[in-house]
């Protein structure tokens, strides 16, 4: 058994992300799933589908959901789902998908943390070296 993982997202934002995250990894080592949110949903019928996925994802050891913007409609659904077996993780981006695809054997709320630590850590200044 392993933590599930559910991705909430505007649009094509989780899949694209999702397919990044597989040609870099080769196969998915969790149960993921994928709910694009799109501008005229209805949010009550996306978190009726939200919760079908986490139903088929929960293998015994929770759920990690993964969205985007915080406050934003996708993170608004996420966040209803949340409760003891469900961990909701807003700001999804590739550092913090490919962390938490390289972690399957935690449990959920050591998952949780690496995906914030994977979040934090992928945010890097560049700056422009001087020759």
């Amino acid at each position: 058994m392993s933590v599930g993982i559910l991705i909430i997202t505007h649009s094509n934002i989780g899949s694209s992300l999702y397919d990044a995250v597989l040609s870099v990894i080769g196969t998915s080592p969790l149960p993921t799933r994928l709910l694009p949110v799109s501008l005229d949903c209805d949010p009550e019928k996306m978190i009726d589908k939200a919760r079908q996925l986490i139903a088929q994802l929960d293998e015994g050891e929770g759920v990690l959901v993964l969205t985007d913007m915080y406050g934003s409609t996708p993170s608004n659904i996420a966040c209803k789902l949340a409760n003891g077996r469900v961990n909701v993780v807003a700001g999804i981006n590739l550092p913090m998908l490919v962390r938490v695809m390289n972690y399957p054997d935690l449990d959920l709320q050591q998952l949780a943390n690496k995906a914030v630590s994977g979040g934090h850590e992928g945010v890097i200044p560049c700056q422009h070296k001087q020759e």
